[in-house]
């Protein structure tokens, strides 16, 4: 088994009344000087759970993460209100290789791989921020993780969907983080691996005691290995619960799990005005 440091085991989850790991306080973040997206977000990830943050395209889902990792910059965006804090810790300006260093990784939309260069040494640059790690015998704890990646080698380039998914996560793994925010996992992958990457999820949780914070579209399958999720619209959240509640919620299914009928577009408009939501 792949060990990391400083994480909580299975048996070692919080408890409702431990501190966070992670918590945003009323978080607004403006992009380009004047577009607002993220309009006091407020959330907690709790140590060694599955926490889900679910919404439609262009909720603010994506952002949410950037401004914990410390990434807006790139994109002319920053927070404007509120706090990130981390281990007690306010990191909201902390900048993005110390979050690294502190165990705070993101597994970007779309893999982020480099695609020309080979699998090993994709997930050499994982561990950029440990000088010192010995590199090649974690490489092959992530092999044992993944021995599809194994058997693959060459270029990542070359991979399928779902394993440049993996090594997304190997590299991932490699930087021994605390927190992994992983960005819409199952985007453009069969449903047979949508399953196989979200059983990797659970065992990164389970097995390894990672806290994850997991944004994606597929709130069913988000839904049944979360802890605890988030419904954002328009930049704040809307509703929460544990994962269970949020499958049974009436409003959930319908507007996300597709298990009612929309009647009329006056049902939906009642139902906004009735949960303010949307």
């Amino acid at each position: 088994m792949i060990l990391t440091a400083d994480t909580a085991r299975p048996s070692e989850k919080a408890g409702s009344d431990s501190p966070p790991l992670l918590e945003l306080n009323n978080v607004e973040v403006v992009f380009n000087d004047v577009i607002l997206v993220l309009r006091g977000m407020s959330l907690q990830a709790r140590r060694g759970e599955i926490t889900a943050l679910l919404g439609a395209n262009g909720a603010g889902k994506s952002t949410t993460l950037k401004a914990i990792a410390g990434l807006l910059k790139t994109e002319d965006g920053e927070i404007t209100r509120g706090t990130v804090s981390y281990e007690g810790a306010d990191v909201t300006r902390t900048p993005p290789d110390k979050k690294v260093r502190d165990g705070i990784f993101l597994v970007m939309e779309g893999r982020g791989i480099v695609q020309d260069m080979t699998i090993r040494d994709n997930l050499r640059l994982g561990a950029f921020s440990r000088p010192g790690a010995d590199i090649e015998a974690e490489i092959a704890d992530v092999y044992r993780f993944f021995p599809r990646l194994k058997e693959r080698q060459g270029l990542a380039g070359y991979l399928s969907g779902g394993e440049q998914q993996m090594l997304a996560i190997g590299r991932a793994m490699m930087a021994k983080p605390r927190l992994i925010m992983m960005d819409e996992p199952s985007m453009g992958l069969s449903p047979l691996l949508v399953k196989e990457v979200f059983g990797i999820i659970r065992r990164l949780n389970e097995e390894l005691g990672i806290t994850i914070l997991l944004v994606e579209q597929n709130a069913n399958m988000a839904l049944k290995v979360a802890d605890y999720g988030y419904i954002i619209e328009s930049g704040k959240i809307v509703l929460d619960g544990t994962g269970a509640e949020l499958v049974e919620n009436e409003d959930v299914k319908e507007f996300y799990l597709g298990g009612g009928e929309r009647r009329s577009f006056r049902n939906v408009k009642s139902f906004r005005r009735r949960k303010r939501w949307l």
